[in-house]
């Protein structure tokens, strides 16, 4: 399974995913899940993925496709799209499209095929915006009242975002805050692993501005879960009912 949570903030985007892919419990891969489309200072657009690798990475592929094509345009190109909004149709369509070939191809072994993402971004003179695409290439956007979308394995790490996250979030904190989502994750399920990858991506810039991947024993990772740790000790002994 996997783990992939992103925060649409005031100041910008925050982006976590993890790298572990399994295949039962004795197939066990690593392989990274956030991909960034990029022109700097004109458009950037990250996407994060989780569910079947065979979908995701042919989807990816055919969307890279589409940008080299010669003949691409605003309708199939996700690099040439006019608003945010287009860029997630376009890979909606992808999504599903490529979801339905793969499961008719995979019908007769009874193999399901299917991928969910989320898509995140802004081109220059527009809105930063980001989506949760469905597996039938449906999607729904992250909005004031909720600015974080997360796929995979998602619920051991949503009660901190929803105590704590709000669009007025500093990028400071908005890390702290998915790198705690991610540890709890860690902790609760064995098909989430490291490494991961963060990125953030400041209102306006239009490009990503940081990218850094968390490798297993990162000392500064293995500080911060064990003094969440230690708050969350202290917090309970002092709680009373």
């Amino acid at each position: 399974m996997t783990y992939c949570v992103g925060l649409k903030l005031n100041a910008g985007l925050v982006l976590l995913s993890d790298t572990r892919t399994n295949a039962g419990l004795d197939n066990i891969a690593c392989y990274r899940k956030m991909f960034f489309f990029e022109t700097p200072g004109e458009r950037v657009i990250a996407i994060m993925t989780a569910g079947s690798l065979s979908v995701t990475q042919t989807t990816l592929a055919r969307l890279d496709e589409a940008n080299e094509d010669e003949m691409a345009d605003e309708t199939t190109s996700i690099l040439k799209a006019p608003t945010m909004l287009q860029v997630a149709s376009i890979i909606g369509d992808t999504l599903s499209r490529t979801r339905r070939e793969i499961a008719d191809q995979c019908r007769e072994l009874r193999q399901q095929a299917s991928a969910s993402m989320i898509v995140a971004g802004q081109r220059r003179g527009g809105d930063m915006r980001m989506f949760l695409i469905y597996p039938e290439g449906n999607f729904i956007e992250a909005t004031e009242d909720t600015p974080f979308l997360q796929i995979g394995e998602h619920k051991y790490g949503k009660p901190i975002l929803d105590r704590v996250v709000t669009p007025a979030t500093s990028l400071a904190d908005a890390q702290k805050a998915v790198l705690l989502s991610m540890d709890s994750t860690l902790r609760s399920n064995l098909s989430v692993g490291m490494p991961l990858d963060l990125a953030i991506i400041e209102k306006d810039a239009c490009k990503v501005g940081a990218r850094r991947r968390i490798l297993e024993g990162d000392p500064d990772f293995m500080q911060m879960s064990a003094e969440w740790s230690a708050a969350l000790r202290d917090s309970f002994v002092k709680v009373t009912i």
